[in-house]
Parts: structure tokens; sequence; C-alpha cells
């Protein structure tokens, strides 16, 4: 077990926040004296405040600028796939 605290500003992780949750990405944003403030990247973008001695099932890893880069090509293409199909439904 792990806990938030080890985790850095500016930084994006692939977590599992439970043993039976999926692999999330996230990025710490804010750092405040007791907590962090989490801004997760999945289906909806979701934004947190945890405590630092909250636990993490496991830290994966910390992202490389270039890994968050390519991530974000991937990301932009799939959202703008996603909103042309919306589109097309009007």
């Amino acid at each position: 077990m792990y806990t938030y605290e080890l985790l850095e500003i500016g930084c994006f992780y692939l977590v599992k926040e439970k043993e039976d949750s999926p692999i999330a990405m996230i990025k710490v944003a804010l750092e405040s004296d007791t907590c962090l403030f989490i801004q997760h990247f999945d289906i909806s973008m979701e934004t947190e405040w945890k405590l630092k001695k909250d636990f993490l099932f496991d830290i994966i890893e910390c992202l490389t600028d270039k890994t968050v880069k390519e991530w974000g090509y991937f990301y932009k293409n799939i959202e703008a796939y996603t909103q042309e199909e919306d589109d097309d439904d009007e």
C-alpha cells in the first residue's frame, strides 16, 4: 500500500486506487499542508481533494513527458471522433 503523499505536483501517474479497481491516470495539480488536489483522466474528467495519508493500492508508474504528450494526441483524436459522431446524430 502507498499513500498520496508520495506523489509529486505536476506529475501524471498510472495508479490503482483499490486492488480491484481499473488502472487510472491521475495528475497532482495542487498541494496544501495536508491534502492534494487530484485530476482524474477517464471518461469524464473529475477532480477531488485527497488527504496525503489516504491509501493507494498501487502506484504503477510516473509517466514521462513524452508518454503524456503521446496520450494527449490519442485522447484529442478520440474526443474529436466522438464529437463528430454526436454531430451526425443531430
